[in-house]
C-alpha cells in the first residue's frame, strides 16, 4: 500500500486512500504545504471556499511537476452559497481560484447552515442539481457531502440522480461515528474523516503513547494507520514539513486486532464532532 492506492467510489472512478487536508492555511501556508505534499508522494488535495485558500493550492498545482491528471483535488460548497444559482457561481468561482477546469471532487460543505436552517432540505436539492449538471458538463468529476448525518441524507437522496460518492466527516478514534459510517456504507458513500488525528489532546492519550513506543511510530502514524484499517480516508493537515513526510510515512506497519479495538475504545478521549444542525455559520 502506498500514497497513490486509491479506492473505488459508487462512480466507478477512484480516489487516493489517504489526502492532504488544508484546512485553517492562509494562502501562503497552503501552496508551500501542498508542495511538500506532493514531494512527499500524496496526490489527494482537500480544500474548499469557506478555508480561503484556493488561490494557494492553485498555485501549488501550478508550481508542481506533478501532472494535474495524477493529483485528485477536493474542494466544497461555501454555506452562504446555497441553492442552484449561487452553487452554479460558487463552481466557477473554486474553478478560477484554483487555475484549474475541473475539479475531481465537490462537495456540500453543511447540510444545515444558519442562512437556510428553515428551508435546508430544499436548498440542499437545488445545490446538488447545480452540481450533478456541473458533471454533466465535465467541471467536476465526482460530487459528494460533507458533515451529513442519516437524516440529512435520506432527503437528498430522494431526488439526487447522482448518489454522493464520498461523505467527509469528522473520523477518529474520540468520535468514530458508527450510525453515520454504517448508512454511508449501505449507500456505498466512502467515510472520509477530517481530523483524523483529532485535537491536540489525542496526543496526550497514554494508551496511544504506549502503541507508539510498541511500533516504533509516532501517535499520528499509528492513528492514521488505524484510520484506513477501517477502511476510512484519512485527511491529515500539517503545516510543518517534517510531520506531512511523517504521516505519509504509515505503510510499513499493520495494526494487531488487540491494538486496533483498544484504539476503538477511546470515545471522547479527545473531542468529538460538532452537531451539524446546531452550527452557527
Amino acid at each position: 500500500m502506498s500514497l497513490t492506492d486509491t479506492y473505488k467510489m459508487n462512480n466507478g472512478l477512484e480516489i487516493p486512500k489517504i489526502g492532504f487536508g488544508t484546512w485553517q492555511c492562509t494562502n501562503e501556508e497552503a501552496k508551500q504545504a501542498v508542495l511538500w505534499a506532493l514531494e512527499a508522494g500524496y496526490r489527494h488535495i482537500d480544500t474548499a471556499a469557506t478555508y480561503k485558500n484556493e488561490e494557494g493550492v492553485g498555485q501549488a498545482l501550478k508550481e508542481t511537476d506533478v501532472p494535474r491528471e495524477d493529483i485528485f483535488v477536493t474542494t466544497k460548497l461555501h454555506n452562504r452559497w446555497h441553492g442552484y444559482d449561487k452553487t452554479k457561481e460558487a463552481i466557477d468561482t473554486s474553478l478560477e481560484k484554483l487555475g484549474l477546469d475541473y475539479i475531481d471532487l465537490y462537495l456540500i460543505h453543511w447540510p444545515n447552515p444558519l442562512s437556510f436552517r428553515d428551508r435546508w432540505q430544499e436548498t440542499n436539492a437545488e445545490s446538488w442539481k447545480a452540481m450533478e449538471e456541473a458533471v454533466e458538463a465535465g467541471k467536476i468529476k465526482s460530487i459528494g457531502v460533507s458533515n451529513f448525518r442519516p437524516h440529512h441524507l435520506k432527503p437528498l437522496l430522494e431526488t439526487a440522480k447522482i448518489v454522493p460518492a464520498v461523505n467527509q466527516i469528522m473520523l477518529n478514534p474520540s468520535d468514530m461515528q458508527p450510525d453515520l459510517v454504517a448508512f454511508n456504507n449501505e449507500h456505498g458513500i466512502i467515510n472520509e474523516g477530517y481530523s483524523p488525528l483529532g485535537t491536540g489532546k489525542i496526543f496526550e492519550v497514554d494508551e496511544l503513547k504506549d502503541l507508539a513506543e510498541k511500533y516504533n511510530k509516532s501517535i499520528a502514524q499509528v492513528v492514521l494507520r488505524w484510520s484506513l484499517q477501517h477502511n476510512f480516508l484519512p485527511l491529515p493537515k500539517t503545516v510543518t514539513k517534517e510531520r506531512v513526510w511523517e504521516n505519509a510515512d504509515i505503510f510499513d506497519f499493520e495494526l494487531d486486532d488487540e491494538d486496533m479495538t483498544l484504539i476503538d475504545g477511546l470515545k471522547g478521549r479527545a473531542g468529538q464532532a460538532t452537531d451539524p444542525d446546531t452550527i452557527t455559520f
